[in-house]
């Protein structure tokens, strides 16, 4: 008979000790060999709270949930106490103002995600041979959690395939949405990808990039030692400038970027555009063992064609030379379907305490499905490949 498993709940990672989180995080890791997803290691969610971008006034407030049996913790799982939705990138902002139009109050609620990613990837870490029992008392546990504290509902965003088919067999709603992501079908180079599209789509490529590598100045990736502290102050005023445009205040505080400098420099890829050797844009890249997920971009000067050179062109070339299989490009973006970025399914569970609020919200998800189905063929319809191009799924 199997021993009981017990569920802590930790308000700030540091509770927590580095080396049982990332044995369940990113187990594939243990001999020094790179995470497959670095947005879930102990470093990359320590920095977040480190420095002070969860927390505090951010509207995130760490829950993080752990199990143990035996002794030992088995699973573990990033969860958050949300007085907002922002910072999420699966929309809930109707739910919001339909619950609170009925008298509820929506807020707070729990989210189960690496704050301001959107990204897939497991989001019930597990040892292994753990995997079943460890994946099914965090559900529980967060379930639980959301329930005893009278919370409106708990939302497990940019969880995998798996992880959906999982929650909907034991009763959570899921959800599926689409992001771009390019497929490494095995290229060689640049111009091997670049034979897979159709003609006028291969030369429209070319004529891009070369417009954009014609700035004036030098295109140059950095990684692990390369990326040096003077970088940052740079990028940190690209990162303003486009988080201002977009959603009013950055996510991301300056000390973030200097704490990736120290513990995260390794898992980043920071394409950068220089003039007379001044970054003048860059794109910050975060490295899988599998998947480069492309996150920031911004610009002090604006050129043609310069953004779509830095934060997917790039990321190609990045995938090719090192044996990528795919890109991650971030949320959005039918522009990146003319890229070589096909729309790809992203998934998502969701809890609903009120049952009459509950059955409503599933109904919507169950038309939201299939309308994203449809889109998703008629999208890959419109890409720009050949169409007897054969594609890596």
């Amino acid at each position: 008979m199997n021993a009981p498993i017990e569920i802590q709940v930790h308000p700030t990672l540091s509770d927590i000790s580095a080396q049982d989180w990332d044995a369940c995080a990113c187990p594939e890791a243990a001999n020094g060999a790179r995470p497959n997803d670095p947005f879930t290691t102990y470093r990359f969610l320590n920095a977040l709270e480190e420095s002070g971008s969860v927390g505090g006034n951010s509207g995130w407030h760490g829950r993080y949930l752990t199990a143990h049996q035996d002794g030992m913790m088995i699973a573990a799982a990033p969860l958050f106490a949300k007085s907002h939705s922002q910072g999420e990138y699966i929309f809930d902002f109707n739910w919001a103002h339909a619950y609170e139009n009925a008298g509820g109050a929506y807020y707070p609620k729990l989210q189960l995600a690496v704050p301001f990613t959107p990204a897939t990837g497991r989001r019930f870490l597990t040892r292994p041979g753990h995997e079943v029992q460890g994946r099914s008392a965090l559900i529980q546990g967060a379930v639980q959690l959301a329930s005893e504290n009278n919370l409106s509902s708990l939302h497990i965003t940019f969880c995998t395939e798996n992880e959906a088919a999982f929650g909907e067999e034991i009763g959570l709603m899921p959800r599926t949405s689409q992001q771009f992501h390019w497929l490494n079908n095995d290229y060689s180079d640049f111009n091997d990808f670049l034979t897979s599209l159709s003609s006028r789509k291969r030369k429209n490529i070319r004529r891009e990039r070369a417009t954009a590598q014609g700035f004036g100045g030098d295109i140059v990736q950095f990684s692990g030692d390369e990326i040096q502290p003077h970088h940052w102050d740079s990028f940190w005023e690209f990162y303003q400038d486009t988080g201002a445009r977009k959603w009013g205040t950055p996510y991301l505080t300056r000390s973030f970027f200097d704490i990736a400098q120290e513990t995260l420099r390794d898992d980043i890829l920071l394409v950068l555009a220089l003039k007379n050797g001044n970054p003048i844009a860059g794109a910050m890249n975060m490295i899988g063992s599998r998947t480069l997920f492309g996150r920031y971009w911004g610009c002090i000067e604006d050129h043609p064609a310069l953004h779509f050179e830095l934060c997917y062109y790039q990321a190609i070339d990045y995938a090719i030379a090192h044996g990528m299989m795919r890109v991650e490009a971030g949320a959005q973006g039918e522009h990146k379907l003319a890229r070589g970025y096909l729309p790809t399914p992203t998934y998502s569970l969701h809890w609903i305490a009120d049952a009459g609020f509950r059955r409503a919200v599933d109904q919507f998800l169950q038309a939201e499905a299939k309308a994203i189905g449809e889109e998703i063929e008629v999208l890959t319809s419109y890409g720009p490949f050949k169409k007897d191009t054969p594609r890596t799924p």
